[in-house]
């Protein structure tokens, strides 16, 4: 694969395709500290190199994180969420961090849902006008 900029290309396709995904921990509970959300980061930048897609930008507070992702076409973005919480909440409860430990139970850390939302590129009333004004065959 090779990188120019933001494009990236594969054998038979050119893309720029980046989401911005949000996650809430269960509960909306406030667990996070700075040490929590350092390896945080660390291990969704792993995930995101198993699904050949990069970890643009990661911060958080102390109940929820913000992550955006450039990503390839063949990626589905909920199995990406899906290894992304799951490797996360995992990785995460086996350190046993007290304040998570203390505010959670069980085996979750994430709320089951989420945000996603495709960003970057010029704005859709752009892209609008420049299909509307190809030179269309009579």
């Amino acid at each position: 694969m090779q990188v120019n900029n933001d494009v990236r290309t594969v054998r038979h396709c050119v893309f720029n395709l980046h989401v911005h995904l949000v996650f809430v921990t269960k509960y909306r509970r406030d667990v996070f500290s700075g040490r929590v959300l350092i390896d945080l980061e660390e291990i969704f930048k792993n995930v995101c190199l198993d699904f050949e897609a990069e970890l643009v930008e990661f911060n958080g507070e102390h109940d929820h994180i913000h992550l955006l992702v450039n990503y390839p076409p063949k990626i589905a973005i909920s199995n990406l969420v899906n290894s992304l919480k799951g490797v996360s909440s995992r990785l995460i409860r086996k350190k046993n961090y007290p304040e998570i430990k203390n505010k959670l139970w069980g085996n979750m850390l994430w709320s089951p849902s989420y945000f996603a939302g495709s960003c970057g590129g010029a704005p859709l009333s752009i892209i609008k006008q420049y299909i509307e004004q190809q030179q269309r065959p009579h």
